[in-house]
C-alpha cells in the first residue's frame, strides 16, 4: 500500500513527540511505501507570525511565507533525523522538492499541480519521504505558504497526486466527535462522516481538518482517516455518502469564534452595489461568510456580513478605499457562528424550527441565519457561543 500520513503541530511539539511520531511511522512502514507529511513543531507558526506582526500590523505577505515556511522544514529534517537514527532510509522535502507548485497568492496559495516524480523516485528507492505540509513554491519560483491548515491540504494533495490507497491525518483528538468534547462532555465519536458533512463543520469551525482538504479529498475521492498520534484508539474514517449506513438526521455541532460582524447601515439601494462591494474585498482576498440584507426603504438598506477576525482590519482598510457611502459602518467581533449539520436534513422537515425554539428557551437571541442543503448557522453573541453548543447537542440528542 501507498500511504500518506500527516502529523500536526502537537504531535511534533518537542523531541520526545517527535521520537513518538517516528516510532509510528516505523510501525506503519513494514510492506508499506510511506510519504509523512509534517506541520510545524506546536506554537512555532503563532510565534514567527507575532514576530512579523511586531514590525507592522500587516507584514509584507512575500516576506511573511519566507519566515513561515522555515517552522515546517525544522520538523521535517529533525523527524527524518530521527527515522536515520532508528536505522530506517529517510529524506526531508521541502514544499520545492516535493514538487508542490502553488499560485502567487501569498499566505493563502492554492496547490496548482503536483510533480510527483522526485517523490515516486525515492519510494522505488526505499526511502520514507517526510514532506514539510503548508507550503510550496509558485510558478514565479517564490516560496508560498497554504494558509490555516495547510498542512492537511498538503498530505491530501499528496495522496491524491500520488494515488495513494489512504491518508491519515493524526493530530491530539481521536477522530471526528459530534461537537467539541471541551465544550460538551457527551460529545460522541463519530464512526464514519460523509465528506459534505465533514467539509461544513470544517468550514463552520471543526478544527481537526481544514475545508479545503475535505473539499479536495472529495474530488479525488481520497480515502481520509483521522486519528490521534497518542493512542491507538480507532479514529473516524471520512468517505462518500453511500458508504453510510445509517444517515443521521443531525451528525455534529460546530462553533466558530473567530468571526465578527461587518454592518453598513444606510447605504445606497441601488443596483451593482452589492456587487461592487464584494468584489473589492474579493480583491483584497477577504473572505465573506454570511450575508443579510434588509428590504431597502427610502433609496436605502442595510447590509450585514461576517468576516473571519484575522481579516477584519483587510475588511475595515478596503472599505474605507472604497469610500461606500452608508450612514454608519459598524464593526462587531464579540459574535459567534453555531451550526448544525447532517445529511439527513435533506429528507426531515422540522430541523430549523427544533433549532429555534431551543434557542429560545435559553434565550439566546439569533442576530442571523443561513442556510444550505445539510446545515443551518447562525450568528450569536459570544457570550453564549458555549452555551448554544450544548443546547443544540441536547436537542437532537446527539449524545444517543
Amino acid at each position: 500500500m501507498l500511504i500518506v500520513q500527516k502529523y500536526g503541530g502537537t504531535s511534533m511539539g518537542s523531541t520526545e513527540r517527535i521520537q513518538n511520531v517516528a516510532n509510528r511511522v516505523s510501525k506503519s512502514v513494514e510492506g508499506n511505501n510511506l510519504v509523512v507529511v509534517v506541520s510545524a513543531m506546536s506554537g512555532v507558526t503563532d510565534e514567527i507570525l507575532g514576530y512579523g506582526k511586531s514590525f507592522s500590523p500587516i507584514p509584507n505577505e512575500r516576506d511573511l511565507d519566507m519566515a513561515l515556511s522555515s517552522g515546517e522544514q525544522i520538523s521535517a529534517a529533525l523527524l527524518s533525523i530521527a527515522l536515520n537514527a532508528m536505522g530506517y532510509k529517510s529524506i526531508a522535502f521541502n514544499g520545492r522538492q516535493a514538487g508542490i507548485i502553488t499560485d502567487s497568492n501569498h499566505t493563502k496559495a492554492r496547490i496548482k499541480d503536483i510533480n510527483t516524480a522526485n517523490i515516486k523516485q525515492h519510494l522505488q528507492d526505499g526511502y520514507i519521504v517526510v514532506v514539510t505540509g503548508f507550503q510550496g513554491l509558485s510558478d514565479k519560483g517564490e516560496i508560498t505558504t497554504l494558509g490555516r491548515g495547510g498542512s492537511d491540504l498538503s498530505a491530501v494533495a499528496l495522496a491524491g497526486a500520488l494515488h495513494a490507497d489512504l491518508c491519515e491525518i493524526y493530530s491530539d483528538v481521536d477522530g471526528i466527535y459530534t461537537t467539541d468534547p471541551r465544550i460538551e462532555e457527551k460529545a460522541r465519536k463519530i464512526e464514519r462522516i460523509s465528506y459534505d458533512e465533514m467539509l461544513e463543520l470544517a468550514s463552520m469551525g471543526a478544527k481537526v481538518l481544514l475545508n479545503r482538504s475535505v473539499e479536495l479529498a472529495k474530488k479525488w475521492s481520497v480515502p481520509l482517516y483521522a486519528k490521534s498520534s497518542f493512542s491507538d484508539d480507532k479514529g473516524t474514517l471520512i468517505t462518500t455518502e453511500e458508504n453510510i449506513m445509517e444517515k443521521p438526521i443531525v451528525s455534529g455541532i460546530a462553533l466558530d469564534k473567530n468571526q465578527a460582524r461587518v454592518s453598513l447601515i444606510g447605504i445606497k439601494d441601488k443596483p451593482g452595489i452589492a456587487a461592487e462591494l464584494f468584489s473589492k474585498l474579493a480583491s483584497a482576498n477577504v473572505n465573506v461568510d454570511m450575508i443579510v440584507q434588509t428590504i431597502g426603504r427610502d433609496s436605502k438598506t442595510n447590509l450585514d456580513f461576517t468576516v473571519p477576525k484575522n481579516e477584519l482590519d483587510k475588511a475595515k482598510l478596503t472599505l474605507e478605499a472604497f469610500k461606500v457611502n452608508a450612514d454608519l459602518i459598524d464593526y462587531d467581533h464579540e459574535v459567534a457562528i453555531v451550526s448544525i449539520v447532517g445529511v439527513g436534513m435533506k429528507s426531515h422537515s422540522g430541523v430549523a424550527a427544533k433549532a429555534f425554539e431551543a434557542m429560545a428557551n435559553d434565550n439566546i437571541n439569533i442576530r442571523m441565519i443561513s442556510t444550505s442543503e445539510i446545515k443551518i448557522s447562525m450568528l450569536i453573541d459570544l457570550k453564549y457561543a458555549e452555551l448554544s453548543v450544548r443546547t443544540l447537542h441536547a436537542a437532537y440528542e446527539l449524545d444517543r
